[in-house]
């Protein structure tokens, strides 16, 4: 999302059409419409399709048969994606490919492993650094309800920027196909992918097909329109803009893990864990705020004892931009060593956005939403997908930190890794967990008693959120 793409990943297709099509409105300035990124996340309910955009349009989205597959009809975009590769393999998403699909209209063609239907589709407003998303819910399909949605009509989401888009014209009556006079097929390919040897014809039947269904709203199981009315109706406040000296300050929420009664991990040399992670919090809180930059609040700055939960109360309480916490491990095995990075895993969020929707109180849930008077269903969906804007912010962050982190240490194999800890589930904070070394190891726990120690991978850290907030600003100003 932080680079832009150059137009060579842009292809474009010139495709006949029938007289008879009736096409999605185009804004007046579509070319200001810009794809920033695609995100693609399992879990074992469904596979949800992110797209996010610089502007909110409309979208018609419907499934095609022979290969199976979902399509995504919108005014012209741009594309400026991020340089790593698309999405592949991801629960039943294969693969996706876009382009041009006539003037004035871009198609995105999301390739499928196995049969699938749209649960749901809606459009998300923006939030802090995101910007309009369109969010698909895929969920595995027999071959017959996948046969059953390619037959109904498309689902519509209706842009709510009425003034930046033509009205919608009258759907042109057309003859049933019996009756209907021959016509000329599409000549060209359906959409070209990225890769040029890689196209995908249509059908006669299809063609017509698409052509021809009626403008309808969403289909009963996609309640795509009511989610994003409520989610207008409760937009969440914009989080600050990303460091500016002298005028604001992120946030950063210093856990220092364990304390009081509980130790946490005790070392070879009989040193706690409480006592490593409290050190450690100190020097970076200190570093933190000698930036100017940013306002650090530790959620201990003694040893004392504070419940997990606790702990991501005080961040959401104290506004958090970031969550840090900060633990040492250690295992049998003496001989492994280095620091490590946990992010919160997709099945742990499931089970979190689930027991959240369940609580009575869901007043506070997420910051500037009311979720008390929403069905469990809307507030599950809200808080899903709040989870997981946050979520992909994490690791995010967590890419940058393994960065700087490795210019000053080394680190454990495969460091980036992924788990359900409590401190990380607070479904509007973007959070991790730095498992700092291991007591078990000499020369790691021999290192963390040290201040030079400290003061090196501290600073570390804060290299790593001064460039993670600096994306972010890039981001917005997109």
């Amino acid at each position: 999302m932080w680079c832009k793409q150059k137009a060579s990943r842009i292809i474009l297709i010139a495709l006949g059409v029938l007289a008879s099509v009736n096409g999605l409105p185009r804004p007046a300035d579509a070319a200001d419409s810009i794809v920033t990124d695609v995100r693609v996340s399992e879990s074992a309910q469904r596979t949800r399709v992110v797209f996010e955009f610089t502007r909110d349009l409309d979208f018609k989205v419907f499934t095609l048969a022979n290969p199976s597959r979902v399509v995504v009809d919108m005014p012209e975009v741009g594309w400026q994606l991020p340089p790593q590769p698309l999405p592949h393999q991801i629960g039943v998403f294969e693969t996706l490919r876009y382009g041009l699909y006539k003037p004035g209209n871009s198609r995105v063609v999301v390739d499928l492993r196995t049969p699938a239907v749209v649960k749901k589709a809606f459009l998300m407003e923006p939030s802090g650094p995101s910007g309009y998303r369109l969010v698909i819910d895929l969920s595995s399909a027999s071959p017959s309800a996948f046969a059953r949605q390619t037959k109904a009509p498309p689902i519509e989401i209706v842009s709510a920027s009425a003034d930046s888009f033509e009205k919608p014209k009258p759907p042109v009556q057309i003859r049933p196909v019996a009756k209907a006079p021959k016509t000329p097929t599409l000549s060209g390919p359906e959409v070209l992918s990225r890769s040029p040897a890689a196209r995908m014809t249509v059908k006669k039947p299809e063609t017509l097909k698409l052509a021809m269904a009626a403008p309808a709203r969403a289909v009963a199981e996609a309640p795509g329109q009511e989610i994003r009315k409520l989610v207008a109706a409760f937009r969440p406040a914009p989080r600050k803009p990303a460091i500016r000296p002298g005028i604001d300050k992120k946030t950063i929420i210093v856990d220092s893990g364990h304390g009081g009664a509980d130790p946490g991990t005790i070392g070879r040399s009989g040193i706690y864990e409480k006592h490593i992670t409290l050190a450690m919090a100190k020097e970076l809180t200190r570093q933190l705020n000698a930036t100017g930059h940013f306002r650090a609040i530790m959620t201990r700055d003694r040893d004392i004892f504070i419940p997990l939960r606790e702990r991501v109360k005080i961040a959401r309480d104290s506004g958090a931009d970031l969550f840090i916490s900060l633990h040492a491990d250690a295992v049998k095995n003496r001989k492994i060593s280095g620091p490590s990075v946990y992010t919160l895993s997709e099945k742990a969020s499931d089970k979190e956005a689930q027991a959240l929707a369940d609580k009575e109180n869901k007043s506070d849930l997420i910051a500037g939403l009311d979720l008390s008077h929403e069905s469990q269903e809307v507030a599950h969906i809200l808080i899903d997908l709040a989870q997981r804007e946050s979520m992909n912010q994490s690791a995010r962050f967590a890419t940058q930190l393994v960065k700087d982190l490795k210019r000053r240490t080394r680190l454990l194999r495969n460091t980036h890794r992924f788990a359900g800890f409590a401190v990380l589930k607070a479904p509007d904070i973007p959070s991790v967990l730095i498992e700092m070394g291991f007591l078990s190891n000499r020369n790691d726990e021999r290192l963390l008693q040290t201040d030079a120690y400290r003061k090196k991978f501290s600073t570390g850290i804060v290299d790593a959120i001064q460039t993670y907030f600096s994306r972010v600003e890039q981001a917005s100003n997109l």
